[in-house]
């Protein structure tokens, strides 16, 4: 695999697997206020990468321009590039349902749809076709439920609604849903904000386990989460991605006063 360079704000090189996805000078407004200046990032296809800052920063809305979920906001304007495997996702020939396939998301607060514990994992493989028949979608629920580190807990109750889960439970079964239908990339946007500490921990587990099948962004407000979990961390400040590189590097030895002002506990 080729050789590329992570971008730096304070031209500091991060030696890295070519990129999953490429972004290139993405500026986001909300009608006439700036929610993210300038940003541009590579994220690489074998580790997890976390986005950290404080409320506000802008972090949690340049994740949504990684698949398009900014979007659906009406106001919301995406100047820039961004590329997947190098193909641009915003150009008008890009098939948005098929973005959201390739790139999926999880949310801050579990969202299983109102529908069995199989239905929520079978919905997306089956509007996809990703499966010929019944026996090779219970394979792909399966499959899935057992990545997300669910299924021993749920195999005798799969026709059980998603919404009687635990929240735990719940926020790893829209995970298990995101990968049944193959993605590259899976978003979090603070999965485990909700969650209690026994069930963030599960969720940390299995962000190890799935590192190296997908490439993974996760945004969180907790630093030591962002420590234990990602190999590459990027702080961003007031819509400003303040410095990005390997997470040791970030958390032990910053190069911008605003990192470390940040990490040492000084604002935010």
């Amino acid at each position: 695999m080729t050789e590329m360079t992570a971008l730096s704000t304070d031209g500091r090189a991060a030696t890295a697997p070519a990129a999953k996805m490429s972004a290139r000078n993405v500026t986001v407004f909300y009608g006439d206020k700036k929610a993210v200046d300038d940003v541009s990032i590579d994220v690489g296809p074998e580790h997890v990468t976390a986005f950290i800052g404080p409320s506000g920063c802008g972090k949690s809305t340049f994740l949504r321009t990684l698949n398009r979920m900014n979007d659906t906001i009406p106001s919301a304007r995406v100047e820039g590039r961004i590329e997947l495997d190098g193909e641009d996702i915003y150009a008008s020939s890009m098939d948005v349902v098929q973005l959201r396939a390739r790139v999926g998301m999880v949310f801050q607060k579990p969202n299983p749809f109102p529908k069995s514990i199989y239905e929520n994992v079978a919905y997306g493989p089956r509007i996809h076709g990703l499966a010929s028949g019944t026996a090779e979608l219970d394979h792909i629920v399966e499959r899935s439920l057992r990545r997300a580190g669910l299924w021993d807990e749920v195999k005798d109750r799969l026709s059980e609604s998603g919404t009687a889960l635990s929240g735990g439970q719940q926020q790893r079964l829209c995970i298990a849903r995101a990968i049944a239908v193959d993605p590259e990339v899976i978003l979090m946007d603070e999965p485990a904000s909700a969650l209690d500490p026994i069930a963030t921990a599960k969720i940390e587990e299995l962000i190890h386990e799935l590192r190296g099948n997908y490439a993974i962004v996760i945004v969180t407000h907790n630093m030591q989460q962002a420590a234990r979990v990602s190999q590459r961390t990027a702080f961003f400040h007031l819509g400003v991605l303040v410095e990005y590189g390997e997470t040791t590097e970030i958390f032990t030895n910053p190069r911008e006063t605003r990192t470390k002002d940040y990490i040492t506990g000084r604002y935010g």
